[in-house]
């Protein structure tokens, strides 16, 4: 990984364009300048396909920017050997991409339920849910403060740039999170429980307008806000917790099996 101060920046690039890439390593640098790196050939064709008119500039080897495949104005071609010092990866795919981080829109969530992260902290857990969300047709992501950053180099790509294709709204608490879904239309409020609650399954209304809140890998959700309701995915193996991730995964699927969009897709 590059280090700040210690490396010239390669010639295609200017000495502004390498010292933000570097920058964008951090959360403070990712704040000041509001934009995020986006590394990987996979999260950079997302980020294209979804946000094209954000992307600031791409920084690529010929080898990367062939496996991209895709149209990029004025990349800044480096070699092998420059991209290393840009790359946050061992094994990099030639491709970096720095872009504005995307503003949540003005209008009100749409469908059934919203997914919501209380103080989820593994950027490999994010990068799985996001992924899973958008497989599942899902649009809405929020989350609370003390979350990982789902614009940091990690969290894009282990979501593979899942984020673009998302709308991702911040919240300090899971209070404001629950006001703020309120006001949208969407008064239920499930919070996901390992130890009990109703099940997962059976519940009812879980999709019906709903919040479905899975909590941190240590400690689980905050205080649930009034009128909350837990829900638990029932384990006949009698085991302590499932992964977060694995949690949002079987909850998310749960809500295509109602719908039976699968029939519709292998129809």
């Amino acid at each position: 990984m590059a280090v700040p101060g210690r490396n010239s920046p390669p010639a295609a690039l200017s000495r502004r364009e390498y010292s933000l890439l570097n920058a964008l390593l951090t959360r403070g640098g990712r704040k000041r300048s509001g934009r995020c790196r986006c590394e990987g050939v996979r999260a950079v064709r997302e980020l294209l396909a979804h946000c094209g008119g954000l992307v600031d500039f791409v920084v690529a080897t010929e080898r990367g920017l062939k496996a991209l495949d895709r149209p990029v104005n004025s990349p800044r071609i480096i070699s092998e050997k420059e991209f290393e010092s840009c790359a946050a990866t061992v094994n990099s795919q030639g491709v970096i991409a720095v872009a504005r981080i995307p503003e949540p829109p003005d209008t009100a969530p749409a469908g059934d339920y919203i997914l919501a992260l209380d103080r989820l902290g593994d950027p490999g857990n994010f990068g799985t849910i996001a992924r899973t969300l958008l497989a599942v047709g899902g649009r809405e992501l929020w989350y609370t403060k003390g979350s990982i950053d789902p614009w940091c180099d990690k969290a894009i790509r282990s979501g593979m740039g899942s984020q673009f294709a998302l709308i991702l709204r911040r919240f300090d608490t899971l209070g404001e999170l629950r006001d703020t879904a309120l006001r949208s239309g969407f008064p239920n409020f499930f919070i996901a429980d390992p130890h009990q609650g109703e099940i997962c399954f059976e519940c009812p209304d879980l999709f019906a307008k709903s919040v479905l809140v899975i909590g941190g890998e240590a400690n689980g959700a905050t205080a649930p806000p009034p009128a909350a309701r837990q829900v638990i995915i029932p384990m006949p193996g009698n085991y302590e917790s499932l992964n977060a991730a694995q949690a949002a995964t079987v909850l998310l699927f749960e809500a295509v099996r109602r719908r039976g969009r699968f029939k519709e897709q292998l129809s």
